[in-house]
């Protein structure tokens, strides 16, 4: 788990402000972490400021603005004529005059209400985000759609002024002659996603083909701190690490700290959690012993040896307190909701909506009313794709996802492109398995319809930058979708914050009930939205002419719901939030940082997924060794891994393999886990 470091704005790759500089290294990690998340908030809100320039520029016709020096002009088409990409390209269309014919400037965006395009009123920016959100207001920023009105003869283009092309294409796969094909025909989208997300614009060519992160974990054990630094070839300092993924970057001069050992209290009591008196909050130490003993489950023994769980990217176990409250539900109240004025149809409807309400807190959305409960990830993606999809999208039009998604993040929007004739445009990966920024920036046009992502990837562990993948989305007036299914676990997720227009995740994956999960959609959305399926409750009135809807949540929660789901979700929200995310981030990271060193040990092992910003994941092949035997061989141990391809295929062939082995951490893991699981490695039997 780590992030990039902080970059000449003053802010980290994910919007936090960016720390004193200095050595680290701290005796108490988790106290000291918590402390500076609280201090943080719970989610970063930090305003971002892309060096933009500060007034509108002199007027100037769109095929003579000027680029930085040796940069080319922009393609000298006429209006509505399309831009032709130079060379073989991978990514979308030039953002050019012809793609204003897919948008509608003067008013809401097509097929989206309450997102707008540049407009006589307001001429360089879309809607801003909430007051909330306290991160970018795309006001501010100068769109990278020429303007179709006088406004364009009034007040001119801004320029953008392209860094220069031997410094923008690290870790591109192609190295610079692919950059600069890149930078050739997208050259207003290259700059901006530098304006929006300079950290996350690559500086230096040399290093393409060399994976750098996979060196020096083979040589250090570490995928963070100056360790990946020290490579022969020039600076790394774009992607350079500082040490949490969701903290502030450290010093480009700071010292790199030992890796602290974070031994738990034994003390008895409530489960650990940050609490803060007045201004000064302080963070308890985590006692992870403490939270194992709510786990019943993870106190057994497979195959002779005591059950360690390292598959928690598939599902994880569930506390005592959510099984008591699904077991409490259907001993006491078990009832259908909504339907009924008899004592135990009340219970059953207040338990079902205040466990709408616990997710509504959970993610800091605005109303319990945005808040549709569905199976979990794949059906929230799935409702989205065919509801809002069918609604809005249509031939000629544009997906946005990225390489690294879960099947269910890529085959609802490839049914929905085969259904409208849309097209699925794909967002390449580097090395690192970190996304190429400046590439879905190119991929962003006025056919781009909504975009897709996901917060962690299942299979690398990869945290993407969600924040600024949203805001450069919405100075196209697009929607964005967030798969949150594996960063819930481990992250705050503030969806105001974000300014998301739709996050989605899964029950089972938080320690909840499996069939259970939650979709947030921004009122405004759902609102438009036309429901997916038909039936009970979702009505309000039905003759065989004609049926009228419920609004939302309602209009999509046809028939009988999960309610024992929706309660026991609930329960494990309320323990998440009793143990503390931003503590248990902080104890995962420590775990992960000690686990992936032991890793770097083991002859022949590969990591798949080094990137900078990484969640508890470990996915990995051993020359000479079958994945599957080697989870085999692991079982036999007690160990619980997964191998396989993880519904990640397309993620995983980037780097050259169908299948890995998958090991992924939880707050009730323990570095003996890690030992064990490391020594039974080590016992792999060579051929």
């Amino acid at each position: 788990m780590t992030t990039p470091e902080a970059s000449p704005l003053g802010v980290s790759a994910i919007g936090i402000p960016t720390g004193a500089p200095g050595d680290l290294a701290h005796a108490d990690l988790v106290g000291r972490l918590a402390r500076e998340i609280y201090g943080q908030g719970n989610a970063a809100s930090t305003p971002l400021t892309p060096a933009l320039p500060a007034s509108p520029q002199l007027p100037q016709g769109l095929e003579t603005i000027p680029q930085a020096s040796g940069q080319p002009s922009f393609p000298g088409a006429a209006i509505g004529t399309p831009s032709a990409p130079s060379g073989a390209l991978p990514s979308g269309l030039q953002p050019d005059a012809a793609t204003l014919g897919a948008r509608n400037f003067g008013g809401p965006a097509v097929g989206l209400p309450g997102l707008t395009g540049p407009s006589a009123a307001n001429p360089i920016g879309g809607t801003p985000a909430p007051a909330s959100a306290g991160f970018l207001d795309v006001t501010t920023i100068p769109s990278v759609h020429p303007l179709a009105d006088a406004l364009s003869a009034q007040r001119g283009l801004p320029e953008f002024f392209v860094p220069s092309l031997p410094d923008v294409a690290a870790f591109l796969p192609g190295g610079p002659d692919l950059h600069r094909t890149i930078a050739a025909d997208h050259p207003r989208a290259t700059a901006f996603a530098g304006a929006v997300a300079p950290s996350l614009v690559p500086a230096d060519p040399s290093h393409h083909r060399k994976d750098v992160a996979q060196e020096n974990f083979q040589r250090t054990g570490r995928l963070s701190g100056d360790p990946v630094r020290t490579v022969e070839h020039g600076s790394d300092e774009p992607f350079s690490s500082g040490d949490y993924y969701f903290l502030t970057g450290s010093s480009r001069n700071a010292k790199t700290h030992a890796s602290p050992r974070v031994e738990p209290s034994r003390n008895e009591g409530p489960a650990p959690r940050v609490t803060s008196t007045q201004s000064s909050p302080a963070g308890a130490p985590f006692d992870v012993e403490h939270v194992r003993k709510d786990f019943p489950a993870l106190h057994q023994s497979v195959n002779g040896h005591r059950l360690v769980w390292l598959d928690n990217a598939a599902t994880t176990h569930k506390p005592q307190s959510v099984i008591d409250a699904t077991s409490e539900f259907y001993g006491r109240h078990n009832s259908n909701i909504h339907r009924a004025a008899h004592t135990l149809a009340a219970r059953s409807t207040d338990l079902f909506e205040g466990g709408r309400e616990k997710v509504r807190r959970f993610l800091n959305a605005p109303s319990k009313d945005d808040i549709v409960f569905l199976r979990g990830t794949t059906e929230a993606i799935n409702l989205v794709a065919n509801s809002y999809g069918r609604a809005n999208i249509g031939p000629g039009d544009e997906i946005i996802v990225s390489t690294i998604e879960h099947h269910a993040n890529i085959v609802p929007w490839q049914l929905l492109s085969q259904a409208t004739g849309a097209t699925l445009r794909v967002i390449p990966v580097n090395d690192r398995g970190e996304i190429i920024f400046e590439q879905y920036a190119a991929l962003l046009s006025g056919r781009t319809k909504i975009v897709s992502v996901t917060h962690v990837a299942n299979a690398l562990g990869t945290v993407n930058p969600v924040r600024e993948i949203i805001a450069l989305a919405h100075a196209y007036g697009v929607p964005v979708l967030v798969d949150a299914a594996q960063s819930t676990p481990h992250i705050p997720i503030d969806v105001q914050s974000l300014d998301a227009d739709f996050v989605v995740f899964s029950g089972h994956k938080v320690f909840g009930p499996t069939g259970i999960g939650a979709l947030y959609g921004k009122k405004h959305l759902l609102e438009a939205m036309p429901p997916w399926q038909g039936g009970g409750h979702m009505i309000e009135d039905v003759t065989f002419t004609k049926t009228v809807y419920k609004g939302a949540p309602e209009k999509f929660e046809a028939g009988t719901p999960d309610i024992a789901g929706a309660v026991g979700l609930g329960a494990a929200l309320d323990y998440l939030e009793s143990v503390g995310l931003p503590a248990i981030a902080a104890y995962e990271h420590d775990l992960l940082d000690y686990a992936q060193a032991g890793l770097a040990d083991i002859k022949g092992l590969r990591l798949i997924g080094t990137a900078r910003e990484k969640a508890s994941v470990m996915s990995f092949t051993i020359e000479g060794q079958k994945n599957e035997a080697v989870a085999h061989h692991l079982d036999r141990h007690g160990v619980a891994v997964r191998s396989g391809h993880h519904c990640a295929l397309p993620a995983l062939r980037r780097f050259g393999v169908d299948q890995s082995i998958r090991a992924s951490l939880a707050f009730y893991n323990t570095r003996e886990d890690v030992d064990i699981f490391l020594k039974a490695l080590h016992r792999l039997p060579r051929h």
